[in-house]
């Protein structure tokens, strides 16, 4: 089977379900978005949060996919940087436990923070701290770690630094391994859309991108166009279109996904476990269908609890359709 390889923000989930908006008017968070915050903010929302139910995790998105690829057998690895503290601590002892190699530089920062808050709508609100996390250089990326693996995966919240995506791209390419990338956030690819044009059509294999993500890639244009326009620049192309399911597009072949029924809790990770159900369909060399139909799996079984992680239970489930 082949080896995935995985680059992204190494941050500590902390995760908490809140009963009205209050809390996120009171830290000026407006619901829905994602602010970066400085550390001083982080002091006041962790005391904030201190007083409430919170699971920690490891996380980021990058990870969440790499952790599903673990979960289903698939060798991994992933790169990261982390503080000398105790969220860094668990964060590399997360990655050992469920089986991914973990690659973590580390940097006198705090260890990158999410915190999120869950309305009881399902929608969340973070407040990303990213510390540590954005140290993470093309000084650290080590040639001889790429050529262990086949593919590489990169999560679209890198690209603002232009550097480390093209340098972990260009080895990847250099080592004739597959480069998938996922977007991210549609305010990342309005933000760096020529770069991100650039890398796509020299480097990139595999995208995946939801409709808001498609729609700034392609300067408006709906799913569907938008899907043949990306599809122009890379071999495989993936736009989740959220309730409707996903389209995928390789070639002249193209296959609608729909979604299963799910009780939704909280969609963090939706995207990326998808991204791990997709990427294990691949290794395997399954078809386009099937593997879109084992990311719906994965995503709609992430969504029915607090996380970015599918629970052992549902593994059960999902090794068995498998």
């Amino acid at each position: 089977m082949k080896k995935i390889l995985g680059i992204g923000n190494a941050l500590v989930d902390v995760l908490v379900q809140i009963l009205n908006t209050r809390p996120l008017e009171e830290l000026n968070l407006p619901k829905g978005s994602m602010t970066l915050i400085d550390h001083k903010q982080l002091v006041n929302i962790s005391q904030k949060m201190s007083s409430l139910n919170c699971s920690i995790s490891a996380g980021g998105s990058a990870a969440n996919t790499i952790n599903g690829l673990a979960k289903l057998g698939v060798e991994c690895g992933f790169i990261g940087k982390i503080g000398r503290d105790e969220f860094g601590a668990l964060y590399q002892n997360d990655l050992t436990e469920n089986g991914i190699t973990p690659y973590l530089s580390s940097s006198i920062f705090d260890t990158g923070r999410a915190n999120t808050f869950i309305t009881p709508d399902s929608e969340r609100t973070f407040a990303t701290h990213l510390g540590a996390a954005v140290e993470l250089s093309a000084d650290d990326l080590d040639e001889q770690v790429f050529k262990k693996y086949d593919c590489l995966y990169v999560e679209g919240y890198l690209v603002q630094n232009h550097e480390l995506v093209e340098t972990a791209m260009s080895i990847a390419k250099k080592l004739n391994m597959t480069v998938a990338l996922d977007l991210g956030s549609y305010n990342v690819v309005e933000e760096n859309l020529e770069f991100l044009r650039q890398m796509v059509t020299e480097y990139v294999d595999i995208l995946f991108a939801n409709e808001e993500e498609a729609r700034a890639f392609t300067s408006g244009k709906e799913a569907e166009d938008a899907l043949d326009e990306i599809a122009s620049m890379c071999n495989t192309t993936v736009v989740k279109i959220g309730s409707r399911g996903s389209l995928v597009k390789s070639g002249d072949m193209i296959e609608h996904i729909g979604i299963i029924d799910a009780n939704v809790i909280d969609t963090t990770g939706a995207g990326d476990l998808f991204a791990a159900g997709f990427m294990y369909g691949l290794t395997k060399e399954y078809s386009l269908r099937k593997s879109g139909q084992l990311g719906a799996l994965l995503s709609g079984k992430v969504i029915g609890h607090i996380g970015g992680r599918i629970i052992d239970e549902d593994w059960e489930v999902i090794k068995q359709y498998v």
